[in-house]
């Protein structure tokens, strides 16, 4: 097969949305991911599978004249949703949806790795198809089994995000973090039920974890920063079986959000002293545990950063956006922390959100995000090593 053209990777594009699979399930969409690849110009390049991370792939290809190792990451794994879009090639699969534009990553990853299958870069370049990046971690998985060492090790590592707000094929960046950290908060109250008609003799949960949530609303008003960002949201409080029995027990669970980890850290210290202050107060014992599976903010490497800004401002068949930073989410930051890179917003122009079970992003953003990404890449190639 020649290189992909745009109506391939349409059709591409759609039979992965058609098959969504969801983290460490990406069975199929390997399978799938593999054929595409292999139907391309293998000159250059080198497929390698890896036994512990069954879903994952890598593809290494071997440059002329390498000073360096680029490195792209695509995600692949999609969400618990269930598709309301209407569409002829909605997900074929109950309760499964690429709400968060997955599809589109690996379309575009694809179309690039295609480009640079008939045209051999300078650099060495490592693409790497990631599992699990909405759950699970993936990329900290991976990173963590030794997936990137040696020679499929990058010296620079840059991803895209699809971003519905922006219009189709836009390409949007900013210097320092990109996404925002986050860590899952769990708070367990355990004082003692007894009856509604005899408070005195019960130690009511309800109203401890009541006190519990009011005073943190205080932390981000009072102990943030207010030019710096940071969120604490409780979405699941689970106390008591009967209205007329006092509850002994309450568990509160939720999410916290960091522009930096120094960020998420602080919230953490607020959230524990707030905890011994409710269990001295209520006479309860309050265990609040943290999930430090979350993941690190997306913190955009300073040099790499302004090189990629400075060329997509100047290249005249880029569309260049500045953004400001999210409170969402991604696992790419854990790749950052380690390698340095840059990760970027691709432009998909729809009224839904991301996770939404509408969201249909306009699929023109396709070519026109390979051609920018393409184009940057080739600038990259054979400039000074940093």
């Amino acid at each position: 097969m020649a290189q992909l053209t745009t109506e391939n990777l349409i059709d591409i594009r759609r039979h992965l949305h058609a098959h969504p699979e969801l983290a460490m399930h990406e069975f199929e969409t390997h399978q799938y991911l593999l054929a595409v690849i292999k139907g391309v110009n293998q000159q250059y390049l080198e497929i390698r599978e890896v036994p512990d991370l069954p879903t994952a792939l890598l593809v290494y290809i071997h440059g002329s004249d390498p000073k360096r190792k680029i490195g792209y990451r695509t995600d692949i794994d999609a969400l618990p949703v269930t598709e309301k879009t209407g569409l002829p090639f909605a997900s074929k699969t109950p309760g499964v949806m690429h709400a968060c534009g997955h599809d589109i990553h690996m379309t575009v990853a694809l179309g690039v790795l295609s480009w640079f299958s008939e045209h051999q870069p300078k650099d060495n370049m490592v693409f790497f198809f990631q599992p699990a990046e909405e759950s699970q971690n993936g990329g900290k998985v991976a990173y963590e089994q030794g997936v990137f060492a040696g020679k499929w090790r990058p010296d620079e590592f840059y991803g895209l995000h699809d971003n519905p707000n922006l219009p189709a094929g836009a390409i949007g960046c900013r210097m320092g973090t990109l996404f925002a950290g986050t860590t899952e908060v769990n708070v367990d109250l355990i004082g003692k039920s007894g009856h509604a008609a005899y408070p005195q003799d019960a130690n009511d949960m309800v109203v401890a974890a009541a006190q519990f949530i009011n005073q943190v609303q205080t932390i981000v008003s009072r102990s943030v920063n207010p030019i710096e960002g940071g969120v604490i949201t409780f979405g699941k409080l689970d106390a008591g079986t009967i209205r007329n029995v006092i509850a002994g027990q309450a568990r509160i669970e939720g999410t916290i959000r960091g522009l930096t980890q120094k960020m998420i850290e602080h919230i953490v210290d607020r959230l524990k002293q707030v905890a011994n202050g409710v269990a001295t107060s209520y006479g309860a014992t309050v265990n609040i545990a943290f999930n430090q599976g979350g993941y690190l903010p997306v913190e955009n490497n300073d040099e790499l950063t302004k090189r990629f800004i400075n060329f997509a401002k100047q290249d005249p068949q880029t569309q260049f956006i500045e953004t400001q930073p999210a409170m969402t989410g991604e696992d790419f930051g854990y790749l950052l922390s380690k390698i340095p890179g840059t990760m970027f917003w691709l432009g998909v122009e729809d009224d839904s959100a991301l996770h939404a079970a509408t969201l249909n992003p306009k699929e023109s953003s396709i070519p026109k995000g390979v051609n920018s990404i393409v184009r940057f890449l080739e600038f990259r190639q054979g400039e000074s090593v940093l």
